[in-house]
């Protein structure tokens, strides 16, 4: 049984570290988007633009190998919430609440923002054609900026980032937990092992 945990701990660190590196790999492009404020932001707006359009125009197998890690990752979880102990109930539960929070964060915000980036149709809502926001085509408050959209997919970035990083603090956490348990269970039956030999010594 511990190996199998060990295995499946195995399969949740993995990926989660894969997309970290994905994530870090990002942060520059990110940085200078929502961290920094340097004079003129346009070029790096333009930078992280190009990059994701090349991101979405990469080939069909780039998406399918981060699919694949994404379910390795889910069949981790299902492999230790099988037939669960009560700290698997507690570390591995809120994991997987938070994995499945990352998920969301993945298909809802930076799925859809390649998409807009890759169309170039930024805004809630398509312009007919020769209308403007400005000749009340739009309502500027349901209108969202080419700025404003690309900042919010680095955010979410940020976001996916700290959602894994406490993926794997509760993994720690857990295996933290469990060496202590196993080391009060081996200084008790040590004890009590003296405790035997002491009684067979008075006997």
């Amino acid at each position: 049984m511990a190996k199998t945990n060990s295995f499946a701990t195995f399969l949740i660190i993995g990926p989660t570290c894969f997309f970290l590196g994905i994530l870090f790999s990002s942060f520059p492009y990110d940085y200078h988007v929502l961290w920094s404020t340097p004079p003129d932001r346009e070029p790096y707006f333009q930078i992280l633009e190009n990059h994701l359009k090349f991101i979405h125009a990469s080939p069909p197998i780039i998406s399918r190998i981060l699919h694949i890690a994404i379910g390795t990752g889910l069949l981790g979880f299902i492999t230790k919430l099988y037939k669960p102990s009560e700290a698997n109930m507690l570390f591995d539960g809120a994991s997987l609440v938070l994995y499945m929070a990352g998920i969301t964060v993945y298909i809802t915000n930076i799925v859809k923002g390649l998409k807009v980036v890759a169309a170039g149709l930024y805004g809630q809502a398509e312009l007919v054609e020769g209308e403007s926001i400005a000749s009340g085509g739009l309502d500027s408050e349901d209108y969202v900026s080419r700025e404003d959209t690309l900042r919010v997919f680095a955010a979410s970035n940020t976001i996916l980032a700290l959602v894994l990083v406490g993926v794997l603090v509760l993994q720690a956490g857990q295996w933290y937990a469990q060496r202590k348990e196993e080391a009060e269970i081996a200084e008790m039956d040590r004890m009590a092992e003296e405790k035997k030999k002491a009684g067979k010594k008075k006997q």
